[in-house]
C-alpha cells in the first residue's frame, strides 16, 4: 500500500518548516564553518535527512533508502555522465598541446584577466548553458580558465557566478518548458515575463563579475567593455525571450556578446593589463606565430562541441536517440509506492538515455578530434582513465548530492518548506524567487525545481490576486540564482577546477553573492506584482487536454544526416589546413637545405 507524504507533521506549519529546514541548514554549517570537504558534508546531509524522513515524517525506512538510491543513480547518470566527459575533452586538448595555442590566440585578443572572464566564463558559458545545461558550462569554462592560468579558485567561483544569468533558458528552454507543463502558462507567456526581470541581472553581472575580480577602481578601468558584454547580452535576451521564445535567449544571446566583444577589442585596450596578485607577468613570445590552421586545429575540439551540442539540443534529433537509444525502468519498490498530499501517486521511472544524453555529446566531439589534434585512440584511452581517477571523489559528491535532493522530495520535507514560504500572503511575490533558489539549491536543477514548485507558485499567487505568471516566472529567475551554491554545482566547477576537496572553500566564495542577487530578484518581482503591472504579459491559459505531438523521426534524421556532413566537412577542413602547414615547412626545409 502506497506511502501518503505528510506536509505539516507537527500540525504546525512555522514548527514542521524550521525541522525540515535542519538538513539544509547543516549543509550551510559544514561548508562555512566546519569547512568540511563537499562529499562528507554530503553524506552527513543525507543522513540526517533520512533521519527526519524515518522519525517525523513516518516515511517507511525502506522507501527512504530507496528513495537515496535512485537519487545517487541519477547523480551518476547523466550528470556525472557529463563532468567526465568535458573533463576528458578539456584534458585532450592539455595532453595535445593545443591548449598552448589556444592561449596564446586569446593573449593575442587580451591578455587582461578581467576580459578573459568575461569571453569564457560570461558569454560562452552563457552559449554552452542555453545548448547543453545540467553542469557541462561550469565544468568545461572553469576547466578553460584555470588552463589560461587563472587562480584555480577564482576560475570555479567566477564561472559559478557567471552561470546565473543564462540559467532559466538552458538546454534549449526546458526550465521554462517544464514550469509551462506543471502550471498550463504558455511557454511564450513565462519566457516573456522572466525576460522582463532577467536582463536586468544580464547588464549588471559582467560589472559584479569584474569588481569581484579585481576591486571597484580596476573594474572600471575596462568599464567600456563591461557595458559592451553586458549590454549586448541583455538586449539579445531580452529580445529572443519576448519575441522567439525561451529556446534560443542563451545560444544566440551568448554568440553576440561575444562577437560584440571581440570586435570592440580589435579597436580599444585598457590602459594596463591587470593579472592576479603574484601572478608572472604575461609572456608572449612574439617570433612565435601561428597559422589559421593551426588555431582552428587548436579550437577544434570546442568547435565541435558547439556544432554536436546544437544538434544534440534539437527535439527531433533527441526523438530519434530515445527511439533507438534509451531503456527505463520502474525503481523496484519506490515506483507508484509514495504519494503526494493529493492522493497522487508519484512515478520514479530511471531513464538510461545514453544516446540523447548532452554527455555523449560531449564524448563524441572528444573522440572525433582526437585525430584532428594529432592523438592517437589509445592515448585517449589513457587519457580517459587520468579523467576518472581525476575525478573520483567529485562522482562520488555528486551522486551524494542527488541521493540528499531525492530523499527530501519524496519525504515531503521540500515540500513542507515551500508551504510555509506560501503562507506569507500579501508578501509571497517577494518570497516566491526564494522558493525557486530553494529548489535549485536542493536538486542542482531549474528544471526540477520548477516541476516540484510550479504548481504551488501559481495556486498560491491565485489565491492572493496576483497573476500567476509573475510567482512562476519568480520561481524561474530565482532559481538562477541558487545554481551557483547548489552543492551539485559546487562539485562539479570543483572538479573542473582542481580543486577536489577544497568545496567548502568555493561554497563561501559564492554563497554571499548568492543572497545579493536573490534578494535582489525578490524586490523586482515584488514591484513587478504590484507596481509595474503593465510588465506581465497577456496570456490564456493552455487547454488540459492539448494533443500530444507524434515524434517526427524523418525530421530527426535529417538533422543527423546535415550534422554528419557538417562534422565530415569540417575535419576535412581542419586536415587539410594542417596539410598545407606541413608542406609550407617542408618547402621552406629543403630551400634551406639547397
Amino acid at each position: 500500500m502506497p506511502w501518503k507524504q505528510v506536509i505539516d507533521p507537527f500540525d504546525n506549519i512555522a514548527l514542521s518548516a524550521l525541522v525540515a529546514v535542519l538538513p539544509i541548514l547543516f549543509i550551510f554549517w559544514a561548508l562555512i564553518i566546519k569547512k568540511m570537504k563537499g562529499y562528507k558534508a554530503s553524506l552527513f546531509a543525507i543522513a540526517i535527512a533520512i533521519i527526519i524522513a524515518i522519525v517525523v515524517y513516518k516515511m517507511p525506512a525502506q522507501l527512504a533508502l530507496l528513495s537515496t538510491a535512485n537519487g545517487a543513480l541519477y547523480g551518476l547518470f547523466p550528470i556525472c555522465w557529463i563532468v567526465i566527459t568535458a573533463v576528458f575533452l578539456f584534458n585532450i586538448t592539455i595532453e595535445s598541446g593545443q591548449f598552448e595555442v589556444i592561449k596564446h590566440f586569446m593573449a593575442s585578443i587580451t591578455s587582461d584577466r578581467r576580459l578573459q572572464a568575461l569571453l569564457i566564463a560570461f558569454s560562452f558559458g552563457s552559449f554552452l548553458e542555453g545548448t547543453a545545461g545540467f553542469g557541462a558550462p561550469v565544468a568545461i569554462t572553469a576547466a578553460m580558465l584555470v588552463g589560461l592560468g587563472f587562480n584555480p579558485l577564482y576560475a570555479a567561483g567566477i564561472c559559478l557566478i557567471a552561470n546565473t544569468a543564462p540559467v532559466a533558458f538552458g538546454a534549449i528552454g526546458i526550465p521554462i518548458t517544464v514550469a509551462s507543463q506543471v502550471t498550463s502558462i504558455p511557454e511564450m507567456a513565462i519566457s516573456q515575463m522572466v525576460g522582463r526581470t532577467l536582463p536586468i541581472l544580464s547588464v549588471l553581472l559582467p560589472f559584479y563579475l569584474v569588481m569581484l575580480m579585481s576591486g571597484y577602481k580596476k573594474t572600471v578601468e575596462v568599464l567600456p567593455a563591461i557595458l559592451i558584454s553586458g549590454i549586448s547580452f541583455a538586449i539579445i535576451q531580452w529580445f529572443s525571450s519576448n519575441f522567439l521564445g525561451p529556446a534560443l535567449p542563451d545560444v544566440i544571446a551568448g554568440i553576440g556578446s561575444i562577437v560584440a566583444l571581440i570586435i570592440f577589442l580589435k579597436f580599444w585596450k585598457p590602459a594596463s593589463t591587470w593579472r592576479f596578485p603574484n601572478e608572472p607577468a604575461p609572456t608572449i613570445h612574439l617570433d612565435v606565430s601561428y597559422t589559421n590552421g593551426q588555431i582552428a586545429k587548436a579550437w577544434s575540439p570546442f568547435i565541435l562541441l558547439t556544432i554536436i551540442i546544437i544538434a544534440w539540443g534539437l527535439q527531433p534529433v533527441k526523438e530519434v536517440f530515445n527511439a533507438i537509444g534509451q531503456f527505463q525502468f520502474e525503481f523496484p519498490g519506490l515506483h507508484n509506492m509514495i504519494s503526494d498530499r493529493n492522493g497522487k501517486l508519484l512515478p520514479h521511472i530511471y531513464k538510461f538515455n545514453y544516446l540523447s544524453a548532452a554527455g555523449t555529446a560531449i564524448l563524441l566531439s572528444a573522440l572525433i578530434s582526437v585525430p584532428l589534434v594529432g592523438l592517437r585512440f589509445s592515448e585517449a584511452g589513457k587519457i580517459l582513465l587520468k579523467t576518472l581517477k581525476q575525478l573520483q571523489y567529485p562522482i562520488i559528491t555528486i551522486a551524494s548530492v542527488l541521493a540528499f535532493a531525492y530523499i527530501v522530495n519524496d519525504s515531503g520535507i521540500t515540500i513542507t518548506m515551500a508551504e510555509g514560504l506560501a503562507r506569507t500572503g500579501f508578501l509571497f511575490p517577494f518570497f516566491a524567487p526564494v522558493l525557486g533558489w530553494l529548489g535549485v539549491f536542493i536538486t542542482g536543477s531549474d528544471t526540477s525545481a520548477n516541476a516540484l514548485f510550479g504548481k504551488l507558485q501559481a495556486a498560491t499567487a491565485t489565491s492572493i490576486g496576483v497573476d500567476p505568471v509573475v510567482t512562476v516566472a519568480a520561481n524561474v529567475s530565482g532559481g538562477v540564482v541558487g545554481k551557483m551554491i547548489s552543492p551539485q554545482s559546487i562539485a562539479v566547477a570543483a572538479a573542473a577546477g582542481n580543486l577536489v576537496g577544497k568545496e567548502s572553500e568555493l561554497f563561501r566564495f559564492t554563497v554571499k553573492h548568492s543572497f545579493i542577487m536573490l534578494l535582489f530578484i525578490c524586490f523586482i518581482v515584488l514591484a513587478q506584482a504590484y507596481v509595474f503591472q503593465w510588465l506581465i504579459p497577456k496570456y490564456h491559459l493552455l487547454a488540459a487536454n492539448a494533443a500530444t505531438v507524434t515524434p517526427d523521426f524523418a525530421k530527426g534524421y535529417t538533422y543527423l544526416f546535415m550534422l554528419a556532413a557538417v562534422i565530415i566537412a569540417f575535419a576535412v577542413v581542419i586536415i587539410m589546413m594542417t596539410r598545407k602547414k606541413i608542406t609550407h615547412a617542408k618547402t621552406i626545409k629543403a630551400g634551406l637545405a639547397k
